[in-house]
Formats: structure tokens, sequence, C-alpha cells
């Protein structure tokens, strides 16, 4: 399987590669067929030390998001905001290559790290922002879990049964790491804990693991941005747009409305924006939601499925391109100019991602 995976690659890259050469990305990209569709990039996180080497799939090097936004600017890219580029698009009168840059999560580092980057760029940027953490400064439970036991993953097996994880972890395998997390968050949420609760949760769990848990809070790292943050990145031209409270979807009405009703307010007390665009925590999506978005004044969407947007898309079911780590640089290029549109592709985005 891994041998089959390992071609599929090689053999993208050296089509891309020919294309490139035979002057095919260039025609393109100045094309009629571009021009009628939007690039929406979904990033997650950028690295304030080593999380692109924990999760390449959610993380990039600062060095490494330097390098796309060159790509963009280098390629004159018309990189436009959320609102704009969807009323154009429906409009039919998008500008060429048009691209628009969306966030998801909100966490710290994009403060620390993505913002810099676009303002010295110009680019203007959505953020996707879940709110419940913004008033903890603490990290993401479930995530920092996974983080730490990544960051011992070359001491061998961890007996986490005091912590309800049923079997030893080998702390190698990143399945296992994830089982465990799951495992964790379970434990958490039938003691019903609070968030400072589950943050002493984690701190016994790092206690255990022998990491040193207030210098790794200190760093923020996994943290999500606090209301001071988001209100000084409002001010600064930042879209932040609705991503549920608690970065979940319930399948009842009711709950999932109220996770678009608290999230509304907490951005809107925090940044004074009133969300109406929207981000499906981890891409995951279902039919009965479209209504329950359109109730509350939801005018678009987005998903982690692979593809450029079009004017015939349902505002509620806008795809994105979800760059990674794992993105040469030739590929995105690719995506950035339409070509890649053309290749073959796994709709759905494979995000190994849930937040509590």
């Amino acid at each position: 399987m891994a041998g089959t995976i390992a071609m599929r690659k090689f053999l993208r890259r050296a089509a891309l590669t020919t294309l490139k050469s035979a002057g095919v990305f260039g025609i393109v990209k100045n094309s009629e067929w571009r021009r009628q569709r939007l690039l929406i990039l979904c990033y997650h996180g950028v690295s304030l030390e080593d999380e692109h080497e924990w999760s390449p799939g959610l993380f990039f090097s600062p060095q490494h998001l330097e390098r796309r936004l060159d790509t963009l600017k280098k390629g004159n890219y018309a990189v436009l905001p959320l609102g704009d580029a969807l009323e154009r698009l429906y409009r039919k009168d998008l500008p060429p290559r048009s691209v628009v840059i969306t966030f998801d999560d909100g966490t710290y580092d994009f403060y620390r790290q993505a913002y810099p980057r676009l303002k010295q760029h110009g680019f203007p940027a959505t953020v996707y922002l879940t709110t419940y953490y913004g008033d903890y400064q603490r990290p993401v439970f479930r995530l920092i879990c996974m983080y730490m036991m990544w960051k011992v993953r070359d001491r061998g097996t961890a007996d986490l049964a005091e912590f309800g994880v049923s079997r030893p972890v080998p702390l190698a395998s990143v399945k296992a790491r994830r089982d465990a997390a799951d495992e964790l968050l379970q434990w958490v949420e039938r003691q019903n804990l609070t968030g400072e609760q589950e943050d002493q949760a984690a701190a016994a769990l790092a206690r255990h693991l022998q990491i040193d848990y207030e210098e790794l809070r200190a760093k923020r790292i996994l943290q999500l941005m606090n209301r001071q943050e988001v209100k000084q990145l409002a001010d600064a031209g930042v879209d932040i747009q609705l991503h549920t409270h608690r970065h979940r979807t319930p399948l009842n009405e009711e709950l999932f409305r109220r996770e678009i009703r608290e999230n509304r307010a907490w951005i809107s007390s925090a940044a004074g924006i009133v969300g109406k665009h929207f981000c499906y925590p981890s891409g995951v999506y279902r039919s009965e939601f479209l209504p329950w978005l359109a109730a509350e004044q939801v005018v678009s969407a987005t998903t982690c499925d692979t593809g450029l947007a079009t004017c015939r898309d349902n505002p509620l079911l806008l795809p994105r391109l979800v760059d990674t780590s794992g993105r040469t640089d030739l590929e995105f290029e690719s995506w950035a100019n339409g070509v890649g549109h053309f290749l073959p592709r796994r709709r759905r985005a494979p995000l190994h991602y849930a937040a509590d």
C-alpha cells in the first residue's frame, strides 16, 4: 500500500513538472475558465515550535507558510476578502486568479506567526474561530494530550490506566496515541469536568509523562486566541467568522443552533463582528445542517472537500483546498493556477482531527 501511494505521488509530480515545462500552468492560470473559479485555501496552525513535526496535516512551519504566500504574491494572484470574493463569485465578476485565505480554529499561533506574515504580504484572511477555549488560557485538552504523548514517543509504552485509558499505549504509534487521546477525552466527559478541571487533568498527565506543563502552557502551544488578541486582529482588518463555540456539530437542531448563537455572541462581544460565514468543524457536514444554518442567517459555509468554488456550488457547501505540509510547492502552485483540478484526487480531505 505504501509503495502504491509513493508511486502515485511520483507520477503526479512528474506529470506536473511536464505540464509546467510545457507552459500549461500559465495557460490555465490566465484562462477564462480559471477566472470563473475561486480557490479558497484552508489552513490550521503555524508552528510556535515543533507542532508541524507532530502534526504535518494541521501545522506548517513559518518558513513553509512564507513560501506559500510568496507563490501567491509572485504569481499575481488576486487574494480577496472572503465576503467580497463570494459576492463576486455569484455575480460572475471575479478578477483573474482569485484566491481566499482562511484559517480554521483561531489558535494563538495565528496571532503570533501567521498574521504578521499575511500583513507583510498585504493579504486579507478569514479566521473561522471556535470560541469556548478563548476564555480559558489553557490548551485544548484532546490536542495537548496527543502532543504530549508525541513529545515522549521514544519512551516505549505508557500505562495511563489512572486516566481512563484501557490498555498500555505504545507511544511510537500515531494510532495508539490518537486512540488514547479519545479515551482521555471520554474519561473527562464522563466526569463532566469544567475547563479548569480538564486543564488540571492535562497537568496530571504531563507529570505522569515527566513533562513540564507550566513551561508548555506558558508557550501558548495549542491554545486559542483570547479576547484581546481577537479584538486586536479584528481592528487590524482580519475577518473573524463562525466555527461553533465548542468545535462540534450536534445532530440535534436546537443544540446545533445554540453552538452558532453562542459562537456568534462571543465573536460579537470580543470583536464587534456579527458572523455570517461558517466553517464546518473538522469538515463534517450533513444535509440537515443546511436549513439550520439558513435559519441562523448564515450565508456561506465552507467544507474540507477539495476543489475550486464556482457559481454553481451551494453557498453552504463550498469546497476548499486543505493545504498541508505534505503538499509540495509544485502541487500548491498547480492548485493556485487551476491545473490541480484536472488531476485525480480524493475529494474529501482526510483530516485526522476532532477537538472537544
